[in-house]
């Protein structure tokens, strides 16, 4: 049995150290030796295991880099919306619901069947329903606005949500270009500025499937630590996710990332993003 059939093995509970074994090194993942390699004493979980001046060191670099990109890049960006507007009906800018950084560390709930037992003292007995439970609701990470050039006519999830797929006929004909080329995703640089996204990161995923993934893919909650990306190791590598290895795939690489995430990582990643734009690498 190879390392990436023994992730299907691996309980949801999993501690991260085993997780970080089994999920940054199968053997099928595309290579990444460019990638510098941090020695760790233990493995991260998320965003708060980077040391502060990384954080800061981070969070500076994605203004700098959203600010000075939105105001060259404001004629293209001006012409692209142009375009979708002329060639489909519809608004240019398309928003979406995305799941973002996940800090919350499931402590269980008193109102669950888990944890039976009065309430604290002065504290008024509330019955608990997974139903209406906003906490419940949202714990997979904090949610946030997504902005990208439309790509798909206005009634393309008439059906229902679903993932897009090569070949997808739900793309209008310049969408197929603005995502070979990735100027679909220019928007996020909004989404980078506001501190809702990082310009390096895992891709953000929607809330819709978000509890699939996490019971197909374990370990998937654990990629929600870090801030999502606008590219990233992932992306770079693993283009597009169309079924659940290219997934599984995605959590391989998006461990490893938040495992070695650095500033000259970020800037690697960046490197090779160009390249991916410029051959359309992984695109549907």
């Amino acid at each position: 049995m190879n390392e990436l059939a023994a992730i299907e093995e691996v309980q949801p509970r999993e501690d991260l150290d085993d997780l970080v074994e089994r999920f940054s090194v199968p053997e099928d993942l595309p290579p990444a030796e460019w990638l510098i390699r941090l020695r760790l004493e233990k493995p991260r979980r998320n965003l708060r295991c980077l040391s502060r001046g990384t954080r800061i060191v981070k969070r500076l670099f994605d203004i700098f880099f959203s600010a000075t990109l939105l105001v060259f890049l404001s004629p293209l960006l001006f012409l692209v919306a142009l375009a979708v507007r002329w060639t489909s009906p519809g608004p240019a800018i398309f928003a979406q619901l995305r799941v973002g950084l996940n800090l919350r560390r499931n402590r269980g709930d008193r109102r669950s069947p888990e944890r039976p037992g009065p309430p604290p003292s002065g504290v008024p007995e509330r019955r608990f329903t997974s139903e209406s439970d906003r906490r419940r609701q949202r714990a997979y990470g904090r949610h946030f606005v997504l902005y990208k050039f439309r790509t798909m006519g206005i009634d393309a999830e008439k059906e229902g949500a679903r993932f897009a797929v090569k070949g997808d006929a739900r793309v209008t004909p310049l969408g197929r270009f603005l995502r070979r080329t990735r100027l679909d995703e220019l928007p996020q640089l909004w989404n980078v500025l506001k501190g809702e996204m990082s310009v390096v990161g895992p891709r953000p995923e929607r809330p819709e499937f978000i509890e699939g993934l996490s019971r197909e893919v374990p370990g998937y909650l654990h990629r929600l630590g870090l801030k999502p990306g606008l590219t990233g190791l992932a992306q770079v590598l693993n283009g597009y996710d169309i079924d659940i290895h290219s997934f599984r795939k995605k959590v391989a690489l998006d461990l490893l990332y938040l495992e070695n995430c650095c500033l000259a990582n970020d800037l690697k990643i960046l490197w090779r993003t160009v390249g991916v734009v410029l051959t359309g690498k992984g695109a549907l």
